[in-house]
């Protein structure tokens, strides 16, 4: 089974382009751009082979409604196939690195999630189906191409998905401002999972349950919380920079010997 969704702006049609160009059924280009940056675009959709179709502005307009387009967009095929985590896990040959949202409704911030997990080497952002935002054209314009680089896993029950990441070694750490531990002296090693809530309410009460430990961004000024999209980029560095730091040593130990 399979439908189409459009996508707007160079950003993501270009990623698209690039990751899954056979997804692309038609290119809509504004008859009035052409550009460096709009010349490179249709190059690259004619060595796909992909249709082109130069049009008004205002048609453009009308398929964005109040989504910035850039003067492009992108009509796509999406399988509707189930992705498992196991299909994820099963390849990896490093510490698993995952974000876990639990019920993000605003496109912007699964997009921006998407684009900081892309950054810093998310091996898959999980969250569940029902309560939270998805796949739409919005998230896919502000990811910036990451809604196609990362594996992004709707789950129907995420208690369960969470419990499976523990039976396979996965650390679940969750973010809270009331946690006990310190994020600034935290010890983050081995496969880990990072847990934010909604923009409001936070982690779920089961989901805090689930969590093996609970840490906050330690935080000096007035400010009582963080956008959900800044505390994934501030959890994901100080993990890569960890992960990083003790590679480096290790590979230091190995040349000395």
């Amino acid at each position: 089974m399979s439908t189409t969704r459009l996508i707007f702006g160079f950003h993501a049609v270009i990623s698209r382009l690039r990751q899954n160009p056979a997804s692309i059924k038609e290119i809509y280009v504004d008859a009035e751009r052409n550009d460096q940056r709009v010349r490179g675009l249709v190059t690259l959709a004619e060595s796909h082979n992909i249709q082109l179709i130069s049009c008004e502005n205002n048609r453009i307009e009308k398929m964005a409604g109040s989504r910035r387009h850039q003067g492009v967009a992108a009509n796509i095929n999406t399988t509707l196939s189930y992705v498992a985590i196991d299909d994820v896990l099963d390849t990896l040959t490093e510490p698993a690195r995952l974000l876990v949202l639990d019920g993000i409704q605003d496109p912007h911030n699964l997009g921006a999630c998407l684009r900081v997990a892309d950054a810093f080497g998310v091996h898959a952002v999980i969250a569940p189906k029902d309560r939270a935002v998805g796949l739409t054209a919005t998230v896919h314009k502000v990811s910036s191409g990451a809604a196609d680089t990362v594996p992004y896993i709707a789950v129907t029950n995420l208690a369960r998905t969470l419990r499976q990441l523990k039976e396979r070694d996965i650390w679940i750490i969750g973010t809270s401002d009331d946690a006990d531990h310190d994020l600034s002296d935290f010890q983050i090693s081995g496969s880990v999972a990072w847990v934010l809530g909604s923009e409001e309410k936070g982690m779920r009460r089961l989901t805090r349950e689930i969590c093996d430990q609970l840490v906050r961004i330690p935080m000096q000024g007035s400010v009582e919380s963080l956008n959900v999209s800044v505390s994934a980029g501030i959890c994901l560095f100080e993990t890569f920079r960890q992960q990083a730091c003790k590679t480096t040593v290790t590979d230091s130990v190995s040349n000395s010997k």
